[in-house]
């Protein structure tokens, strides 16, 4: 079957759009040729560079033919009816079919060449192509992430006719910009284009040049006793800089090593490209580095490793430079600096931001195991390091030089770890803290994070998260459930949110009285000294300081982290409906406890996977459906069921409701919800009878409304565990 091969050859295309546009390419192919008819056998798109390039296999030389009849008006139908059919099928009337008195339009319609179709695929593809960033260049209107030099497009090895401002589509491409002899070669086909790319010095497919670094790093390191820091990360870049990746492994002089190997690491990867090694089984770095060449040196790379280690070498005095400066300062300069970084327009400065950190990890502290004293002093310490050189230099080691810092200051080591660690976890590859003092802050400071911006109406909306909160609120989850550690997050939520009217009213002549808004606080600090407020209102300031109400905030939060459980429980194979059914409110209130509403889940999940869950289940649906029906046509009865002698299966229910009651309260009160599924199991065998033998809707009123609050106890008992009626199935 004929094949598709088309390049789109630009001057350098950045590393990392590549993947994604990649992906867009090998998607708007297949959705065009979809939309015309054109099925093919597979398509694969590859991204380098200087090139995006596609292949497709087996596509029909042409469209196929048309054949369809669309049924029209009836013979004789107004006029009017008649016209709108004839606009609609492009026919006269005379062109009309009858048959059994009925119009219709027999359409045949030739399907085009299947060239045409993707001369035109091609130029929509090529004009609204979805680059994060583009240009144009010259005197044209075209765009492209970067000048676009040639199109190869080919189909069935002949030429598609195609011509975009200028640029005319042939069977030329360009190999390796230095070394290639010939740059300019000619392919009909896939398999000659790409063993002409090889021959070029051009390697297409980025999984083999990642691939060839590997095994060349590897390779070098294993000559000289050393073994490669692997970085996937960085692995996907350089493979996107060089079309032949060539590994080369450079020196660096030994007596950097006395700086942080985060600081050696973060100069090389992010400044130079470079990666790290170090000698198998030891912790620090080895006085070496890895460097990933485009072209394959006639001296085996020596002066290309010499001209990099040069480079390296002026970045890292920078650096030492930096750390020497720093430890001349010392925390508490810094400290004073953050009084004048803006945090955000409406949530004040870093300084102000610190002691709403310092308030909470205070609060925190206690719940996690930590001490509060060495919590608000850590807290009070964590942001600091934002105001040194060396952080200021490569913002990625905010935090880890905190921790460095603290311990050259001579701190307390447990302070030092929370400062290094309080901003983890950072992503799902990422570890969370798990010292109590270090957990302590690192939920401190997400939580003043997620509150404020909630605060001022900032929540993520759709794909747009510019303050990262999603993640900062998985990272609070995960460093809640992997600690089991026991915090009721609407007291934490509403102490922060106190803190943060008492924190920002000294600027904005915030009063604000919490009494009648149904949260409960842990009562400690912050949320005592809002209560003395001397006026009810509202964030209100004439610079647009505005907010809902506190309990309307909290709420908020507390549905943002349960639909960010379900997404991590979701990632664990656990259901989101189960979540829903856990989290909904019992007895007028919710389960703000992390680590039991996760312990509830998973107990709801083994319950309903047997079949004394699944027949339950759906005897509480048939019960809450009876209850739901009988109360559209009045009030439902009230009072307590009476045990009745006749007929057996109601007595039956009422003795099982009334032994279950107990057993469900020690469990319950245990936080046993294992044992509290297997007390609602023996619920199974009498309800499932009391439906089988009991007529619910009596004639006898008494008798109607007995076994009525009999159902009512039912889903009561059932609901005590979880909402039911958000289970599905």
């Amino acid at each position: 079957m004929p094949q598709l091969l088309l390049e789109l050859f630009s001057e350098e295309i950045p590393a990392r759009m590549q993947g994604n546009a990649a992906r867009d390419l090998e998607r708007m192919a297949r959705d065009g040729l979809g939309k015309a008819g054109l099925i093919s056998e597979g398509l694969k798109a590859f991204a380098g560079p200087r090139r995006l390039t596609l292949v497709v296999e087996g596509l029909p030389i042409a469209q196929p033919d048309v054949h369809d009849e669309l049924k029209g008006p009836k013979v004789g139908a107004p006029d009017q009816a008649m016209d709108g059919f004839l606009r609609k099928t492009g026919l006269t009337r005379e062109q009309l079919v009858e048959r059994d008195g009925v119009y219709f339009a027999v359409i045949q319609k030739t399907g085009r060449p299947t060239s045409e179709i993707i001369a035109e695929l091609v130029e929509q593809i090529v004009r609204s192509f979805p680059w994060p960033k583009s240009m144009t260049w010259g005197h044209g209107k075209l765009r492209w992430v970067r000048p676009l030099k040639r199109i190869l497009c080919v189909f069935n090895r002949e030429i598609v006719p195609l011509n975009i401002d200028g640029i005319v589509a042939g069977d030329l491409s360009e190999g390796h910009r230095f070394m290639a002899e010939k740059r300019v070669f000619r392919a009909r086909d896939f398999t000659e284009y790409e063993d002409a790319l090889m021959g070029h010095f051009v390697v297409l497919d980025v999984e083999e040049r990642k691939a060839r670094i590997l095994e060349g790093a590897r390779t070098l390191c294993f000559a000289r006793g050393l073994e490669l820091v692997e970085d996937e990360g960085l692995l996907e870049e350089v493979a996107g800089l060089a079309e032949w990746p060539t590994p080369i492994l450079g020196d660096m002089a030994p007596a950097f090593l006395d700086l942080p190997p985060e600081v050696i690491r973060t100069s090389m990867r992010t400044h130079q490209k470079y990666f790290a090694v170090r000698r198998p089984g030891e912790a620090g770095l080895a006085p070496h580095f890895l460097v990933v060449a485009n072209i394959q040196a006639a001296d085996g790379g020596k002066e290309i490793a010499l001209g990099n280690a040069k480079v390296l070498s002026s970045r890292l005095s920078d650096a030492r430079f930096f750390w020497s400066e720093d430890v001349k300062d010392g925390f508490e300069p810094w400290l004073e600096k953050l009084n004048g970084v803006t945090f955000h327009a409406k949530l004040g400065t870093m300084a102000e931001r610190v002691e709403r950190i310092v308030a909470l990890a205070r609060e925190i502290a206690p719940l996690v195991g930590a001490d509060p004293d060495k919590a608000a002093e850590a807290a009070r310490l964590a942001k600091a390091d934002l105001a040194s050189q060396m952080v200021g230099e490569f913002p990625e080691l905010q935090g880890i030089m905190g921790g460095y810092y603290a311990r050259e200051f001579g701190l307390d080591a447990e302070i030092a770890d929370a400062i290094r660690d309080h901003y983890r976890p950072q992503g799902p590859g990422d570890a969370v803290p798990t010292a109590p003092l270090s957990v302590a802050v690192a939920l401190a400071d997400k939580l003043d994070t997620l509150v404020g911006f909630f605060a001022i109406d900032e929540k993520p909306t759709g794909s747009k998260d510019p303050y990262a909160l999603r993640r900062a609120a998985l990272g609070v989850i995960r460093t809640v459930l992997e600690n089991k550690a026991r915090v009721p997050m609407t007291g934490v939520l509403a102490d922060s949110l106190f803190g943060l009217v008492y924190n920002r009213g000294r600027i904005f002549s915030v009063s604000w009285q919490f009494e009648d808004t149904g949260i409960a606080t842990t009562g400690i600090g912050s949320s005592a000294d809002l209560m003395s407020s001397q006026a009810k209102g509202l964030f209100r300031e004439s610079d647009g300081f505005e907010s809902a109400a506190p309990s309307a905030i909290v709420g908020d939060l507390l549905n943002f982290f349960a639909d960010r459980l379900k997404v991590a429980l979701k990632d664990q194979g656990k259901r989101g409906d189960l979540v829903d059914a856990v989290f909904a409110p019992i007895d007028g209130k919710a389960d703000d406890d992390l680590v039991r509403i996760v312990s509830r889940v998973e107990a709801l999940t083994t319950f309903l996977a047997t079949e004394d869950g699944t027949n339950l289940l759906q005897g509480y649906k048939r019960a809450a459906n009876i209850l739901k029906a009988e109360e559209k046509k009045g009030p439902l009865p009230t009072g307590e069921p009476s045990r009745v002698a006749a007929p057996a299966e109601e007595g039956a229910l009422f003795d099982a409701l009334a032994a279950l009651g107990p057993k469900l309260d020690a469990a319950l009160a245990a936080e046993d919800f294992t044992g509290a599924m297997t007390a609602l199991a023996a619920l199974r065998a009498p309800v499932d009878a009391f439906f089988v033998g009991v007529l619910v809707n009596s004639d006898v009123a008494a008798e109607r409304d007995n076994r009525l609050r009999l159902l009512q106890q039912v889903q009561a008992a059932m609901g005590r565990v979880a909402d039911f009626s958000l289970v599905t199935g």
